[in-house]
């Protein structure tokens, strides 16, 4: 019975698309199979408000929600419903995947497609579960969850099968992972939800007290990007900054210098460093030597913050790079458990003991 199953598994997909997704707090990105990153869109969702009704007939999700982020009517929320890299709101995620989806493979597609997604390392077994079954709601046949520092460190091109050490950082917008990884195994690895979208909420906080202004997230992010940094720049930078003053309820506009914001961020910056000193000191004498020589590599996002690497090295002694285009190495990571899905899907978890 398990072989006439596997052989419909197999023969299925032939015909179907398998998909990699990298289901994020901030974007959500989908490979597949054969042709690579294929969709890259913000994790919003533009509903009617009180309810889990997605607007334009469950199409408002992506860059078209995003837009509408602090700017709807009273009627309407645009949200994020991942948290922390974890699902908060399951009814939105499947639709939001649902749609994600249908714009890669098809409405008048004959088989689901098998989808490989990534989640963080540190999620629980019912948080891992709700990953899987958002994903199978929205039309998959099959889900296989990878953890992402993993899914990371292969999309930076580490040779995580060898017998040697090899570090990532995986910095995403709602949780950090770090880890080592050898002969194709995580050896030892931590999980903080605590990210990118920490530093906008340093950022935002930062300028009402300071300033007394409010800001939206997405103007936190926009300061984040063109003069956030947590080591001292070459030259510092400025940044005109709109929002509403908190006293008179008025727009205003403030000047702000980027050593402010880099003060602003030193706190979660630290947090980051502190767990990877812990990953560091839980990593055994064979593998700290591997790593005198192979050093680390950041990845996700928040591995663009300014001077990230310098602070690292100076804390860790190890020489960090960041890896080629940081903000996809989990979707592509995805992408090549996708590419070889055959031969390694019965060493990977499954939503089914069989296949």
């Amino acid at each position: 019975m398990i072989k006439d199953i596997w052989n419909l598994e197999k023969l299925l997909g032939w015909f179907s698309v398998d998909v990699g997704i990298d289901l994020g707090t901030r974007n959500t990105l989908v490979c597949v199979r054969g042709q690579g990153i294929v969709l890259n869109e913000p994790s919003v969702v533009a509903v009617l408000k009180g309810t889990n009704k997605i607007l334009k007939n469950g199409t408002a999700v992506g860059h078209v929600a995003k837009e509408m982020l602090g700017k709807t009517p009273r009627n309407i929320s645009a949200i994020r419903p991942m948290k922390d890299g974890v699902i908060s709101d399951f009814e939105i995620v499947e639709g939001m995947l649902k749609q994600f989806i249908i714009k890669v493979t098809g409405r008048s597609r004959l088989f689901a497609p098998r989808v490989v997604i990534a989640v963080p390392s540190g999620i629980t077994a019912v948080e891992r579960q709700a990953v899987i079954d958002a994903a199978t709601r929205a039309g998959a046949r099959r889900v296989y969850p990878i953890e992402q520092p993993m899914a990371a460190a292969m999309g930076a091109g580490l040779p995580v099968g060898d017998p040697t050490a090899s570090m990532i950082v995986d910095i995403g917008g709602g949780t950090t992972d770090v880890a080592i990884i050898s002969l194709g195994e995580m050896v030892t690895c931590e999980s903080l939800r605590f990210a990118g979208d920490e530093f906008d909420k340093a950022i935002i906080a930062h300028m009402k007290k300071i300033y007394g202004l409010e800001i939206g997230e997405q103007t936190a992010e926009r300061i984040k990007i063109e003069i956030g940094s947590c080591a001292p720049l070459a030259e510092e930078l400025t940044m005109d900054v709109r929002g509403r003053n908190t006293k008179s309820r008025l727009p205003q506009r403030v000047q702000v210098p980027s050593d402010e914001i880099r003060e602003a961020l030193l706190e979660p910056v630290n947090q980051i460093v502190k767990t990877v000193l812990e990953v560091l000191a839980n990593a055994n004498a064979e593998l700290s030597a591997d790593l005198v020589d192979n050093g680390m590599v950041l990845a996700g996002g928040g591995a663009l913050l300014r001077g990230l690497p310098s602070v690292i090295e100076e804390r860790t002694g190890l020489a960090v790079r960041i890896a080629e285009d940081p903000l996809t190495c989990v979707a592509r990571g995805t992408a090549i458990y996708v590419e070889n899905l055959e031969d390694w899907k019965d060493t990977m978890d499954s939503d089914s003991d069989e296949g």
